[in-house]
């Protein structure tokens, strides 16, 4: 594990000779990307969160939005206000261990923050209190949240620089772009999963540290082992199945390509496995199925279920910038690969097979179906990409900086009594 700090050249990885002053802190307030009781917990900051809350107290606030709901698409905004209400809600819950996860009241947009921005810290404040946290480090990934790095005064900042937000096509970019600004300035360190985004903004933090995203790699490589049938929705589909697991959003996913890669192989039946931001009836092909978002705990049997796993990505920024979790997940659960390209894939693509428009998407999908596919080379690859290596990164790139965590006695007692309290309440 290396940090890398702005005055030194890029081409050097190393700590600091000096030793920094010690900075004791008592839990993490991590201001999440994503909403804990709605989307995907296989990302970054759910997982490295809930190792961290094995040995701290972790309060992971939920996404306090970076867009305003589109009224101009009534099932979408309904449907987007009740998801926000219910997880209002809940609460402050104590999920499991040390992790504890809060729904403030938030509006977003410079509107919504004029609103409702004079609570957000409090709010914030009194939950992480719930938790035990008297002196927290504040983890920033949702950029709508920069304010809070003064209003809540933490011990340290790290922020994780795993998405470019900015470039977020239903957001504010130049709002966007200023708060990512303020948070990269404040940080005490930037975590990246990409080296091209990491490399681009050396110039502009004062500590860099890369960790690119893990995998629960043993479950994957378990569940890909079984050659199971796979969960009744997709066992009824016929094989050759093609599939694609994640998010179907303009931001990442190519809509035209997918459609004409699958208007090629009409006897190819794709399986799509996620939420879908795309218009309706985007795709009607009847060789393409939508099954929707699944759990987290059941996606390596859908991925185990496919011939072949696929990611049909643009040509975005967002693309450009982002470390897939999905490919290591598809290599550990042992099936052919078919992707676009993009940076990230810089020391996987042997193990992949690399496609940019739709006759070698296709072609690459047919090969894929017909020759022998030996997964040994990419689990073994993907075996020591664990989240629990990852967090191990990160807290000894955190304690090189000083930043140590310490329990107080309002960690242990406040915790354990909360724990009591809130234990009918506490299944994720």
């Amino acid at each position: 594990m290396s940090i890398r700090h702005r005055d030194l050249p890029m081409d050097q990885e190393t700590t600091r000779m000096n030793v920094p002053a010690c900075r004791e802190f008592d839990g993490i307030i991590c201001i999440g990307g994503s909403d804990w009781w709605y989307h995907n917990r296989g990302h970054f900051d759910f997982q490295v969160m809930r190792r961290f809350a094995r040995t701290m107290p972790v309060l992971y606030v939920n996404s306090l939005g970076v867009r305003v709901p589109d009224a101009t698409n009534p099932g979408q905004f309904v449907s987007k206000v009740k998801r926000k209400l219910k997880s209002l809600a809940r609460g402050v819950v104590n999920v499991e261990n040390g992790f504890w996860v809060f729904s403030p009241l938030s509006i977003p947009g410079q509107t919504g923050k004029k609103i409702s921005g004079f609570a957000l810290a409090p709010q914030i404040r009194l939950a992480a209190g719930r938790a035990g946290m008297t002196r927290p480090l504040l983890w920033m990934h949702c950029p709508a949240g920069a304010d809070l790095i003064d209003e809540l005064k933490p011990v340290g900042t790290v922020m994780q620089r795993t998405d470019r937000f900015e470039a977020f096509p239903e957001g504010n970019p130049v709002l966007l772009t200023e708060q990512v600004t303020k948070i990269r300035r404040a940080a005490d360190m930037v975590v990246y999963c990409a080296p091209h985004l990491m490399a681009e903004e050396a110039s502009e933090v004062r500590s860099q540290l890369l960790v690119t995203h893990g995998a629960d790699a043993q479950a994957f490589i378990a569940e890909g082992s079984k050659r199971a049938p796979g969960p009744a929705d997709v066992a009824v589909i016929g094989k050759p199945r093609v599939g694609f697991i994640g998010g179907i959003d303009a931001h990442t996913f190519d809509p035209d390509l997918f459609i004409a890669v699958a208007k090629q192989m009409p006897t190819v039946n794709f399986v799509m496995i996620g939420s879908c931001s795309l218009p309706v009836g985007w795709c009607e092909l009847p060789n393409v199925r939508f099954l929707g978002r699944k759990p987290y705990d059941v996606i390596a049997r859908y991925m185990a279920a496919m011939d072949v796993l696929i990611m049909p990505w643009n040509k975005s920024e967002w693309i450009k910038a982002c470390n897939p979790i999905k490919l290591k997940e598809y290599l550990a659960v042992g099936r052919p690969v078919v992707t676009t390209d993009f940076p990230a894939l810089d020391g996987w693509r042997d193990l992949v097979r690399v496609a940019n428009d739709a006759d070698t998407f296709a072609s690459a999908i047919r090969a894929s179906l017909t020759q022998p596919y030996n997964p040994a080379d990419a689990r073994t690859r993907v075996a020591g990409e664990t989240w629990d290596a990852k967090a191990e990164i990160i807290l000894r790139g955190m304690s090189g900086l000083g930043l140590v965590y310490r329990p107080s006695h309002a960690s242990v007692s406040w915790s354990t009594a909360f724990r009591t309290v809130l234990a009918p309440r506490s299944a994720g």
